[in-house]
């Protein structure tokens, strides 16, 4: 910011620094908006010795790394032509443009290096107190700019929002409408906003309201959101945090978001392992076969999705279950082939439903043992 300033331009911190700043929540990323040119930034940061990355010059950005940490720094724009992904802007010295080119109000706040917070449009601050998310300017405007930001409403929403005072009518219909656009985005951005969606507090409304667009079964056919409000029940009841995995595979998980969403294979793994111990009713016996965290997951859904009280000792089951080892091994046994296995599986049946009490002796005096 002292780069800037001292060579005689603007420069503000902007959007969701700001935002953060205001409510008490950490900031993740750090942009900064100036007058200066992309160009003229280059040069500056190059004769200060601060690396840089001209990360989108293009359209005014250049990345500034200071100390380990990147620094987007753009230009002003307005907007000369949007494509729904792409834009063509042009450089501005209006606080004001750049400011009405941005998705949300609450977003469209600026500060200044001693902390003097602007409101160009003069509905940020008013909006951010009341915890209210609304387009600037024009909803569907803004939305035929990036059709992303459909998602991104929802997704704020559930981050900012006062989850008890509904989505903002005009841009709600707005996203309805403009939902065709979805099919255009990649995959790996639905993908990447919706696990932040997912991660939010409380995204049950959100979902509620994407559900009823048609939204979500849109991005997530076969999609059904009923689950996910008792869910955050059982999971605040037994102190759980927010987990966006668990919470994909309450909607329903189906194989084909792994696709859907471009999950890396480990995340689909774990999707596939809460499905696979959703089979179980026994969480002992699902942390055995899936994994603890598998287990505590499905736990929770079954709890969500049957409306049941959670069990106090579940935790204590799933740590059992996650901790036992079968203690026969086909070494034991005197059976080959079909056999052998079939006899495995009676014992392991049969350790599992003794709650895992059955020991070596106990199993290899079983009648399965021996091929009965």
């Amino acid at each position: 910011m002292a780069l800037l300033t001292r060579a005689g331009h603007r420069a503000y911190f902007v959007g969701g620094c700001v935002r953060n700043a205001l409510i008490g929540a950490a900031a993740t990323d750090i942009d900064i908006a100036t007058d200066a040119r992309p160009e003229r930034v280059l040069d500056l940061a190059g004769s200060a010795g601060i690396r840089t990355v001209p990360s989108g010059i293009e359209h005014g950005t250049v990345t500034l790394v200071l100390r380990g940490a990147p620094f987007e720094v753009t230009t002003f724009r307005r907007d000369v032509e949007t494509f729904g992904r792409h834009a063509v802007v042009a450089f501005s010295d209006s606080l004001a443009e750049d400011a009405a080119r941005r998705d949300f109000t609450m977003n469209a706040l600026y500060a200044d290096g001693s902390g003097a917070v602007l409101d160009p449009l003069g509905e940020g601050l008013a909006d951010l107190a009341a915890r209210r998310l609304r387009f600037v300017g024009d909803p569907q405007e803004r939305i035929a700019e990036d059709y992303l930001r459909v998602l991104r409403f929802f997704r704020f929403h559930a981050w900012y929002a006062d989850p008890e005072g509904g989505l903002d009518p005009e841009g709600l219909a707005a996203c309805a409408a403009g939902q065709e656009g979805l099919d255009a985005l990649s995959r790996e951005r639905v993908g990447a906003e919706t696990r932040k969606l997912l991660a939010a507090p409380d995204p049950a409304t959100a979902l509620g309201a994407m559900a009823g667009t048609g939204i979500l079964a849109r991005i997530l056919p076969g999609a059904d959101p009923r689950a996910i409000g008792p869910l955050l029940l059982a999971e605040r009841k037994l102190g759980v945090g927010p987990d966006w995995p668990r919470r994909l595979a309450a909607l329903g998980g189906a194989p084909d978001w792994a696709d859907r969403l471009r999950l890396s294979k480990a995340e689909a793994r774990r999707i596939a392992a809460i499905g696979a111990a959703l089979g179980r009713a026994n969480p002992a016996e699902a942390a055995y076969r899936h994994g603890a965290e598998a287990a505590r997951d499905a736990a929770l859904i079954r709890v969500a999705t049957l409306a049941a009280v959670p069990d106090p000792g579940l935790a204590g089951e799933i740590a059992r279950g996650a901790a036992a080892k079968m203690p026969v091994s086909a070494a034991d046994l005197p059976l080959r082939g079909p056999a052998l296995g079939a006899a495995l599986r009676a014992l392991e049946g049969a350790w599992i439903d003794s709650g895992f009490t059955l020991t070596r002796a106990d199993l290899l005096r079983h009648p399965a043992a021996q091929g009965a």
